[in-house]
């Protein structure tokens, strides 16, 4: 049965930050679903939460960096491959956004399954691919490498 058809569907919708520092991009090394993978400090958007907020909290939860936002790299659209098991892939709807480090609290707790936060230069990220938990994690650096930027004032919340 297809959507149109009445089955229930809906993207998960994320939120990516790029924080550069000195040429640096800071990046996530965590564990999912077995694996060690690196991403960018992402996560689900909350309810009543804007894409902006979102993306100051994550990466403060996920990393103990607050950072400031200076634009909007992108949205992008992907479906994860299917489970082993058959499950169908679940399907992500990303916002990636570009901000500047302003301070980290190395005591701050970081979320579940996060085993640091590292600084890493775009060759290193590009080289360690088999590692990235998705193949938003290059794309979305390879954009703002490239120059990719919108103003913030694209996000809008709509009270």
């Amino acid at each position: 049965m297809s959507y149109r058809e009445g089955r229930f569907w809906q993207p998960d919708v994320t939120v990516a930050t790029i924080v550069v520092d000195s040429g640096r991009l800071l990046m996530i090394e965590e564990h999912v679903r077995g694996r060690l993978v690196l991403n960018q400090p992402a996560g689900h958007l909350e309810p009543d939460e804007s894409l902006t907020d979102a993306a100051l909290r994550e990466t403060r939860e996920e990393s103990g960096w607050d950072v400031r936002l200076t634009s909007f790299v992108g949205a992008y659209q992907w479906k994860a491959p299917d489970g082993p098991d058959g499950s169908p892939g679940r399907h992500y709807l990303r916002f990636a956004f570009a901000a500047e480090p302003i301070a980290h609290d190395p005591q701050r707790r970081l979320d579940d399954g996060i085993v640091r936060a590292l600084w890493m230069t775009p060759a290193e990220l590009q080289a360690a691919e088999a590692r990235h938990r998705s193949p938003l994690v290059w794309r979305a650096a390879a954009d703002y490498l490239a120059g990719r930027r919108h103003p913030l004032e694209l996000m809008l919340q709509v009270a």
